[in-house]
């Protein structure tokens, strides 16, 4: 969740990093983000660098293990401007579907 090759393969074609901020690179498009908070194995917190309201534009994906079945669980909690929900959603589905085609679940 925070390494640029497990990044590339299902969220961004393209990820650099430097220090602490990753270059996500999607079609040519850039958009960088500062990892601000990380703990191994259970979530990553990434804040965008290139809007104005720093408290609400982050992402943070988060590995939940129910402790009576096993399941694992990924939770996305990111945050889209009033009526760009859909589009969003939209997207976090689509890379949550190619994360899941790559490690064959």
């Amino acid at each position: 969740m925070s390494n640029p090759s497990g990044l590339e393969e299902w969220f961004a074609p393209q990820v650099h990093i430097r220090g602490d901020v990753y270059t996500f690179i999607w079609e040519g498009e850039e958009r960088k983000a500062q990892l601000v908070a990380k703990k191994k194995e259970q979530m990553v917190r990434y804040q965008w660098l290139d809007e104005s309201d720093k408290e609400t534009n982050f992402f943070e994906l988060i590995i939940k293990i129910d402790e009576m079945t096993g399941e694992l669980a990924l939770l996305v909690n990111d945050f889209a401007e009033e009526g760009e929900e859909d589009d969003q959603k939209m997207l976090w589905d689509e890379a949550v579907h190619e994360l899941k085609r790559h490690i064959g679940g």
